[in-house]
């Protein structure tokens, strides 16, 4: 099926495995060039390498550093400057209500 969605470009949160991972490899193979992102930056090489195999006229690339860091934030932005989809597939809880939200949290 044809999602319509080859050239864009993807930043793929948590994706060095589990979910993240699948909805990359996912995305390069309609095409679509994506930008990696996970805590381990040797996992994150080897899923890369998978999906460059799987997706091989795609662009991935990687950048290793938790999504809650702001100069991991960066990092991605600087990466993937134009991107047309986020997978924010951050893990982890964080405490308190959404009501209770400040915008930082």
């Amino acid at each position: 099926m044809d999602l319509g969605i080859e050239g864009r470009r993807a930043i793929v949160c948590a994706s060095s495995r589990g979910l993240g991972k699948a909805c990359a490899l996912s995305l390069a193979r309609n095409g679509v060039h994506v930008t990696l992102n996970g805590r381990d930056e040797s996992v994150l090489a080897v899923t890369a390498e998978e999906i460059a195999k799987a997706a091989p006229k795609v662009e991935v690339k990687v950048v290793a550093g938790s999504i809650s860091d702001r100069q991991c934030q960066q990092n991605l932005l600087e990466a993937t400057p134009e991107a047309d989809i986020l997978i924010n597939n951050n893990g982890g809880l964080l405490s308190g209500t959404f009501a209770n939200s400040n915008g930082t949290n």
